[in-house]
């Protein structure tokens, strides 16, 4: 693998793709340490460390919404919007057609996705600002609407989360781009890489001392191992293409087709985007009961508070919520990508066909039974993954984890996909890769 790395950095192209890589990281974190006027900071670490809500908003800013910088929202938005586009196109039928129209539809979607991202930014900022405006701990001040005051601060704050949102999202598409990887991938992946120094020092003080990181050590080294073991599987489905005569040649015939190959069923088609869902679902009924906790009347109060230990970290019911809604979201969204695939009818239209199975939908349900099949071991494995702080606990007396568990997956996917990218590219120019 060293030797990888530096036929990587011998190449200048390559090397100059890695570098400038680099060189956006950097200047995403600088901006991600510049504040936004009116911030409380002590009081916002406070209000991070009991919102998980909050936490995993950070995570997907690269770490600036805990500092509420510029950059706060991070690229949510940008991912939210085309969580709703991916779902929005096997429904409605204009955008179905757009998506099959090759590599100009998917930039037409991808226009939409854009244009998407702006209002639910601005909708984000606002929320979340509101959010850490109200309560015992005001993080922000001259937030709000209800005096001409405090117009302007609030415009403007709205006005500068969402161009970070913006920035972001450029920053993500200069590196997809002119770097290596996905970029907005990227972005988060170095957010939470950046946090682990923290998490380190965190586990070492503990009341455990130095056996608690010991052991989240040796338990990341073999969750790693088992997210890339199922990430990477896939259950590979024969397929032969007929033969055709496409030309006569004097008195030959030239026929093409006829070879063999396969198509490759992911055990994980869902990627992390499950646990995203669940998470936000679980986390909403607390957010929504926090505001009324402190309420006139005694009985709504007691009632947001029961709703509020329920949905909460602490509660063993929210973990066990949380693993079985996991579990069915990763069904859901593997199927909603699948039917966007529409693998049988691509397989119809270029002649192709499965041995023993009848073309169209037969072979449709063919391949939806697999995929149900071995979804169920991603599905589980998923909502394991999900739950693995609630499962150590007791163990350790803590649940904080070097990377959390969404995270992790973000991670792991990372680093396969950027790897892959530069194997190829190592390849292209007769190198070993780093995959042997």
């Amino acid at each position: 693998m060293l030797q990888a790395i530096r036929n990587a950095f011998k190449l200048p192209d390559l090397r100059r793709r890695i570098l400038f890589t680099f060189a956006i990281l950097v200047i995403y974190r600088l901006a991600s340490h510049i504040p936004i006027p009116n911030v409380d900071l002590q009081a916002l670490r406070s209000v991070f460390e009991s919102n998980q809500l909050l936490g995993m908003l950070d995570m997907f800013s690269g770490g600036a919404m805990s500092s509420f910088s510029v950059m706060a929202m991070g690229v949510y938005p940008y991912i939210t919007a085309s969580i709703i586009m991916q779902l929005l196109v096997p429904i409605i039928p204009q955008l179905e057609e757009i998506a099959k129209e090759g590599e100009a539809g998917r930039n037409k979607i991808n226009q939409y996705t854009h244009w998407l991202t702006v209002p639910l930014a601005a909708l984000q900022a606002y929320g979340q600002a509101t959010l850490l405006s109200r309560g015992q701990m005001r993080v922000l001040t001259n937030f709000g609407f209800g005096s001409p005051e405090d117009i302007l601060p609030t415009l403007s704050t709205i006005l500068t989360l969402t161009a970070g949102t913006v920035v972001a999202v450029w920053l993500g598409e200069l590196i997809t781009e002119q770097g290596i990887g996905n970029g907005v991938s990227i972005i988060i992946f170095g957010g939470i890489v950046a946090r682990v120094p923290q998490r380190v020092g965190q586990l070492l003080v503990s009341e455990s001392g130095p056996w608690a990181l010991i052991f989240f050590l040796i338990v990341t080294a073999i969750t790693v191992l088992a997210i890339v073991f199922i990430q990477e599987g896939q259950r590979r489905i024969p397929v032969q293409y007929g033969k055709r005569v496409l030309a006569m040649r004097g008195n030959r015939l030239r026929i093409a087709g006829g070879q063999s190959t396969y198509v490759p069923l992911r055990v994980n088609s869902a990627g992390m985007i499950p646990l995203i869902f669940a998470q936000s679902i679980l986390i909403f009924p607390g957010v929504v009961a926090s505001y009324f906790v402190y309420s006139q009347s005694a009985l709504i109060g007691q009632i947001a508070t029961a709703i509020n230990q329920m949905f909460s970290p602490g509660s063993n019911i929210y973990w066990i919520l949380y693993f079985f809604m996991v579990v069915g979201f990763t069904y859901f969204y593997t199927d909603v990508i699948f039917r966007q695939q529409n693998l049988a009818e691509n397989l119809q239209k270029q002649g192709g066909f499965i041995p023993g199975i009848r073309p169209g939908k037969r072979t449709a349900d063919y391949l939806n039974g697999v995929l149900q099949r071995i979804t169920l071991v991603g599905a589980i494995f998923l909502g394991l993954v999900a739950i693995l702080p609630w499962l150590l606990r007791d163990v350790t007396e803590t649940q904080t984890l070097l990377i959390t568990s969404t995270g992790l997956l973000i991670v792991v996917g990372v680093v396969l996909d950027t790897m892959k990218q530069l194997e190829a590219q190592l390849l292209m120019r007769h190198y070993e890769g780093f995959i042997r």
